[in-house]
């Protein structure tokens, strides 16, 4: 069989979500298949070292301008080129006419909901994505011939927002898996290393928020401007790549501009240093008002910090009763949780335990197996 993938970008040094989730599946699909023939169709870009070509796994290198004339012109063009036998796109979106059959990943449906609150903010280039996606992800939907997507509860929002009767079996949940790398980092040089490296203070705790309304980073500021007001043991806040105008712009909506005294912007990390950051955080802030799956939250699990995630969407059903669960639409929540977290060691240790059994239960080699399952499935 030959299958070709889209991977458009995978070689992009700053990678994110969909990014990585793409390329564990196809490094642990190039472990456990060793019989079928592989098309990986990537963008030209500078990180080419991040995936290497095997006997059996072929990099096709595609031109073709931007996002949309990439995946509806070049992708098709190229897959029928090389003869797939089915084409897998991963990242919510896939070319609207072909003659290949389809598998296409919908990690979720956000941008389809008419959530008011997910609607306000996000930036020019997150709502044009999401224009693009509101038209074709309906259309791809209709001619696929399975539909992956990542949780039970993104699954069933799918199923009702298209109307799937029960019976259709194209649509399937297969949990994403956490990186290697990800574990509980005790090597005092690896965490200088990286402490000095983006000059992490010496107690904080940890946010991966961006400009993405879902992410709730006002939410957050509004919880920690709480906490540090109410609580007698002050640390710091880390997050990451995220714009310092953006930050302030926040900061002015609630009323507190003097916080950024207590925030620490890293800009942008790579991925192989970030159990370094969880490893030393007190605890890591996952309050999301809307997530399909929530990979952040298992990789702190192995890494052994206290987690507080959110009440809503797929987060209980992930964290497994092994983070501290808060309404995110009521930021006092987050501040309580934080309060108990950080003075109650007996309920940090528990959750910390809780944690390393809860993430073991995810990984790339069994997301990767459910996948070539499906692709067999196809063949039929």
């Amino acid at each position: 069989m030959k299958i070709g993938i889209e991977g458009q970008r995978l070689f992009r040094v700053k990678k994110h979500g969909m990014d990585m989730v793409a390329l564990e599946l196809i490094k642990n699909l190039q472990k456990i298949d060793l019989i079928n023939e592989y098309f990986i169709f990537v963008k030209p870009d500078e990180d080419r070292l991040c995936l290497e070509e095997t006997k059996n796994f072929h990099l096709i290198e595609l031109d073709g301008g931007p996002y949309p004339t990439w995946e509806q012109i070049a992708l098709p063009k190229a897959a029928k080129k090389y003869g797939c036998d089915l084409l897998h796109c991963t990242s919510n979106t896939a070319p609207i006419s072909t003659s290949i059959p389809l598998i296409i990943t919908l990690h979720d449906i956000i941008y389809l909901e008419s959530v008011s609150i997910l609607k306000k903010g996000g930036t020019w280039y997150q709502k044009t994505g999401n224009m693009y996606r509101r038209f074709v992800v309906p259309r791809v939907v209709s001619k696929s011939k399975k539909i992956i997507t990542v949780s039970n509860f993104e699954k069933e929002r799918i199923r009702k927002f298209f109307g799937f009767p029960e019976s259709d079996q194209r649509l399937v949940a297969i949990y994403n898996g956490v990186s290697e790398h990800f574990h509980k980092v005790t090597d005092e040089t690896e965490l200088k290393r990286v402490k000095d490296k983006y000059h992490l203070p010496d107690r904080y705790a940890f946010f991966l928020g961006n400009t993405d309304p879902k992410k709730n980073t006002k939410g957050v500021l509004q919880a920690f401007s709480k906490y540090l007001k109410e609580s007698n043991d002050p640390l710091s806040l880390v997050m990451l790549d995220y714009d310092k105008n953006a930050l302030n712009s926040l900061l002015n909506e609630i009323g507190d501009v003097d916080l950024i005294k207590h925030i620490h912007l890293t800009g942008y990390v790579v991925n192989t240093d970030l159990p370094s950051i969880y490893s030393q955080c007190a605890v890591f802030l996952y309050p999301s008002l809307r997530e399909s799956f929530g990979i952040p939250m298992l990789e702190a699990m192995r890494c052994g910090s206290p987690v507080i995630t959110s009440d809503t969407s797929s987060m209980p059903e992930v964290s497994g009763g092994a983070a501290m669960i808060i309404n995110p639409f009521k930021p006092e929540e987050i501040t309580e949780a934080m309060k108990l977290i950080l003075t109650d060691e007996k309920k940090s240790n528990e959750l910390i335990e809780k944690g390393f059994l809860q993430s073991a239960k995810f990984s790339w080699n069994a997301m990767a197996q459910e996948v070539l399952t499906l692709y067999y499935e196809l063949e039929k």
